[in-house]
């Protein structure tokens, strides 16, 4: 699994020019799920997310986590992380796993990440079309890829 985390003030995805889904102040998480992804990966990363202190104390020092600061996520699927560039000009999606192995990956890191957080985060919708807006905060912004935690 390959994630983009970004600081956020505020954060909202629309779906389909309808239903707007949004947060406050917290994390705003873009997710590429690949074929050799598993639960294993999601627990991990899950936990890695809410535990990572890129927040201000009341120092200024980035020393507090989404979970110490009573955040919240807003988290949306982005098959796009996995594309390959390095031949051509147009990217490849090879790595990014398909429908039938991504959404039941991705329905089951909202429930992991919800828990870890011990409230539910707010979501996109996979598969749909999506305006996604931001105001990045610091601005921070980390991307962990599971394939190399280790």
């Amino acid at each position: 699994m390959r994630v983009v985390i970004q600081r956020a003030t505020k954060a909202s995805v629309t779906i389909n020019e309808e239903e707007t889904r949004s947060i406050g102040k917290g994390l705003m998480i873009l997710v590429g799920i690949e074929t050799a992804d598993g639960s294993e990966d999601i627990t991990w990363l899950a936990n890695k997310i809410v535990n990572l202190r890129i927040f201000d104390n009341e120092n200024g020092v980035m020393d507090q986590s989404v979970l110490e600061n009573g955040g919240e996520i807003l988290v949306v699927s982005q098959f796009t992380l996995h594309a390959r560039t390095k031949k051509g000009n147009r990217p490849s999606y090879v790595d990014a796993a398909k429908p039938d192995i991504s959404i039941p990956l991705y329905e089951q890191f909202k429930e992991v990440l919800s828990k870890a957080l011990g409230k539910p985060v707010v979501s996109g919708e996979f598969g749909a079309s999506m305006a996604v807006k931001l105001v990045n905060d610091g601005p921070v912004t980390i991307i962990i890829d599971t394939q190399n935690k280790k």
